[in-house]
Order: C-alpha cells, then sequence, then structure tokens
C-alpha cells in the first residue's frame, strides 16, 4: 500500500499503541497507529481532537516519550487522522563523526 507521497507503507493489523501530544506538553492522547512509511502515518484517536492544536505536535511511539516524530496535521475522517513527518534537521546540518586519534 503506498501514502500520497508515493511512500511504501506497512500497515498493521491489530494496530500500535501510541500517542500524539501537543508541542507545549499541554495535552496527550491515545490513539492507534494503523500505517506507517517513512514519510507519514494514519492513526485512529481515541476521544475527541476538538479544540486541539493539531497543526504541529508529536507523535509518541514509547510511553516515555524517547521515540518520537514531529508531525502535522494531513486529513481528518472521523476519529482517522492522517499525519506528515516534519523534518527536525536539513540533510546538510549532518555532519560526520570523525575520530582522528592515532591508535
Amino acid at each position: 500500500m503506498a501514502s500520497e507521497t508515493g511512500a511504501e507503507r506497512v500497515s498493521f493489523g491489530r494496530g500500535y499503541n501510541v500517542w500524539i501530544m501537543g508541542i507545549d506538553g499541554t495535552w496527550r492522547r491515545n490513539c492507534v497507529l494503523k500505517a506507517v512509511s517513512s514519510v507519514d502515518a494514519e492513526l485512529e484517536l481515541e476521544g475527541s481532537i476538538e479544540g486541539l492544536n493539531l497543526k504541529e505536535f508529536f507523535l509518541l511511539l514509547s510511553s516515555t516519550g524517547l521515540a518520537y516524530r514531529r508531525c502535522e496535521l494531513v486529513r481528518v475522517n472521523g476519529s482517522e487522522i492522517d499525519v506528515r513527518f516534519l523534518s527536525t534537521r536539513s540533510k546538510n546540518s549532518k555532519s560526520p563523526v570523525r575520530d582522528d586519534r592515532a591508535d
């Protein structure tokens, strides 16, 4: 299954429990990850999204928040939303790690 961007999506039969959280940390909602690609994801939300700022938010892949992606809302269809992952660094800013020490 390909996403709207053409990237291959992996679908989960039962889904994977994840969370979305506001950039400022003031809100958090349970949701189920239904499908994911390298650039986007499909989520099913538990509860209402009314009043939440979904322009930019975090998708938390672990309960401690150590694995996450920054996202923006693309589409809402009832309790399902499509999100696009936002880049946190430009590709040019990655610098290789060098170790010039002689052994």
